[in-house]
Order: C-alpha cells, then sequence, then structure tokens
C-alpha cells in the first residue's frame, strides 16, 4: 500500500524520477528468506507455515547427478591441473553447479553479476592473456551476449570455452527460458566449434578437449537441464577428436543421427523398434560444427533414409547442417526427415510434455523409423 501510494505521488510530479526499491528475496516467508538459493524454485511440497518437507522419506538409491553438478566438479578437476582454467558467470553460480568451484578456487572464480555481455568479453579478456576460460551461461541467457560473441571472440578468434546449460527445452520456466537457438546462432560464426555430450562422459572429455593447448578457437559445449544418464561418472578424462562423430548402434534401412542428450531418448526408441523387428542404426554425431564429413560419407553410402533429432530449433540448427552437408556433397538418393523444435514459440509442461508435444520424443522417433519401414515397403 505505501509503495502505491508513492507511486500516486511521483505520478504528479513533472521531470524524470527515481524511485529506489530494496526488495528482499522470498519476503513473507521466513524459510525463503533464511535460504534464497534452496526456495527459488523449489520441486518438492512444502508446508506454507513451517516450509517443512510434505514428501515421504526415500531410501538413498544410485541415481545420475546433474549435467550443471558434473560441470561444476569437472571444471574443479581441470583447474587443479592447469592454473590457467579460469571460471566465469553472469550471476548463476548455482544453477550453473560452480559454487563447489568458488568454494575450492574463489580466485579463479568470477561471478560478474546479471551481464551477460560482460561475462563473454572478460572471458575474452582472459584468453588475450593466455588463461583459459570457462564462460557458463545458460543458452537462453547468452542471446543477451550475442554481440559480444561475434565482435569480441570469434572474429578474434578466441579460445573462450563456452558451456551453455539449460540447453533445449528446459520445462517449466516456460518460453523465455527455452535454450531453443544456440545451435543455429553459434554454428553460424567463423571460428566456432560446437558440440553437445551424450551423456556425462562425453561432457567431461569435451570440456578436457576443448582446453588442449592444441585446440585454440573458440569452443561451445551445451547440455540441457536436468539429470544424465551415468551413476558411475567420475570416468577418466580424454581428448576427442574434434569434428568427429561415432557410432552407437549398427543398423539397416534407416540412420538416426542425434546430437546430445537426445541420444538417450533414441536409445529408447530403438529398444522399442526392435521388439518391432525394426533395427535403424544409431550415430552420435557430437559435433554440429565442424559435422564429421568422413562419417556422414558412410552413412549416405549405407542408407537411404536418415532422421535427425535435436533438442534445439529446427531452422537453421543441427538437421539444417545436415542438410547443407549432403547438398553440398550432392546426395540427392537420401530422404531426410529432422525432428527438433519447431518453428513456434513453446510454452511451459515438463521436459517430456514438451518433446512430446514437439513431436521429438521416443515415441515420435519411432513412429518417424515405422514411417521409414512402410514407405520402404510400399516402394518394393
Amino acid at each position: 500500500n505505501h509503495l502505491v501510494r508513492l507511486l500516486r505521488d511521483l505520478n504528479e510530479i513533472k521531470g524524470p524520477k527515481l524511485l529506489h526499491c530494496v526488495t528482499v528475496k522470498g519476503k513473507g516467508f521466513a524459510p525463503a528468506e533464511a535460504d534464497q538459493t534452496k526456495w527459488h524454485a523449489p520441486s518438492f511440497h512444502f508446508d506454507k507455515i513451517t516450509g517443512s518437507s510434505l514428501a515421504s522419506p526415500q531410501p538413498a538409491v544410485p541415481h545420475s547427478p546433474k549435467y550443471q553438478d558434473v560441470f561444476g566438479q569437472t571444471l574443479i578437476e581441470l583447474a587443479e591441473t592447469d592454473s590457467r582454467v579460469m571460471g566465469v558467470t553472469p550471476a548463476m553460480l548455482s544453477g550453473s553447479g560452480m559454487i563447489p568451484f568458488q568454494k575450492a578456487l574463489p580466485d579463479r572464480c568470477f561471478d560478474v553479476g546479471i551481464a551477460e555481455q560482460h561475462a563473454v568479453t572478460v572471458s575474452a579478456g582472459m584468453a588475450t592473456e593466455g588463461l583459459i576460460p570457462f564462460c557458463n551461461i545458460y543458452s537462453t541467457f547468452l542471446q543477451r551476449g550475442f554481440d559480444q560473441v561475434v565482435h569480441d571472440v570469434a572474429i578474434q578468434d578466441l579460445k573462450v570455452i563456452f558451456c551453455l546449460d539449460r540447453a533445449g527445452l528446459v520445462g517449466a520456466d516456460g518460453a523465455t527460458h527455452h535454450g531453443a537457438y544456440d545451435l543455429a546462432y553459434m554454428r553460424c560464426l567463423p571460428n566456432m566449434i560446437v558440440a553437445a555430450p551424450m551423456n556425462e562422459q562425453e561432457l567431461r572429455n569435451l570440456m578436457f578437449t576443448a582446453m588442449q593447448d592444441d585446440q585454440t578457437h573458440p569452443f561451445v559445449i551445451r547440455y540441457p537441464r536436468g539429470n544424465g544418464v551415468m551413476t558411475e561418472w567420475r570416468t577418466p578424462l580424454e581428448a576427442l577428436p574434434i569434428g568427429k562423430g561415432r557410432c552407437v548402434a549398427e543398423g539397416t534401412e534407416v540412420a538416426i543421427l542425434t546430437i546430445g542428450h537426445m541420444g538417450n531418448i533414441a536409445q529408447q526408441a530403438i529398444r522399442e523398434l526392435q521388439a518391432q523387428g525394426l533395427t535403424p542404426a544409431h550415430y552420435d554425431m557430437r559435433f554440429v560444427k565442424p559435422l564429421d564429413g568422413e562419417l556422414m560419407t558412410e552413412i549416405t553410402q549405407k542408407f537411404k533414409y536418415i532422421l535427425t533429432v535435436e533438442d534445439g530449433c529446427l531452422p537453421g540448427g543441427f538437421g539444417s547442417a545436415v542438410l547443407e552437408w549432403l547438398a553440398d556433397n550432392h546426395c540427392t538418393h537420401v530422404q531426410v526427415k529432422r525432428l527438433g523444435i519447431p518453428d513456434r514459440v513453446v510454452h511451459h509442461g515438463t521436459q517430456e510434455e514438451l518433446w512430446a508435444e514437439c513431436g521429438y520424443d521416443a515415441g515420435a522417433i519411432a513412429r518417424a523409423v515405422e514411417a521409414f519401414a512402410a514407405a520402404d515397403a510400399l516402394r518394393l
């Protein structure tokens, strides 16, 4: 009520006016005021008076960690072996899994506040001085710093390692937080390497690869919100060949090409299809840029149907990169279907609900393979 009165008073005053409101996060709910991080977005049912959890205690069972936590722990490992490694984030220490890094190496952790443009440019500055900055920004928020990515990093070909958290559809935060566009807006830039891990081991290895001395370009590693798929994820670090994918499963007739975590969803679909006697092949491409031309040649020699799956926008994304390669290499005999985020605004829902709505969950992948198989049967 007091604020409303002030606003009315200010409305009667001519000229420029400045109203400074000091806010308290969680104001009015004592548990939230005391622990702002925990109560920023609670994922559990709780008593609205006491704040105590209403969930039944669950027995401890091994589970796969969140990608953000794997990033944070791996960053510590890398920094402990190389004094040039720095961590940069715009006010997302908690969400990006960097609080342990801040505690372990406070003089090498930089939270620049809600200033994505500055996060990119200060990382570029670090790179010019021979440091190795890991610039961790939510995919949707890097859009604010795109101009700096172009002018301060890509044009100068500086070794900034962009770790894009919350890539793809994030679920309940809705349209403003979906990391839908990073594959498209990063792969169009000269000098940029763009990759996505299928699991925690690949995330660790890509981080390790990006910091190697013989790797001198800006490097993008994008990964989704939520948990990975490995309970034993602390694997030995291994440098991966840049621009090289891998065959996950051999098959016939149809090749499923995936980028990032969606490879695990494709694996679910393949298990369903195998029960019907269909055996599509599966390739984890790992890199959108550079795309693995040698592997693409092998795929086009073996298959006449290609299905691409990505947790990113279809216009300009991974599937578009595959189509461009096919066009440039005159592969007119191959039929391609792309699955991913359609060209529209996607609103709230769980990740699973939104994958289904947008047509690239396990069921949609299976149906696309079945349609290819049916078309092939009709042709015969």
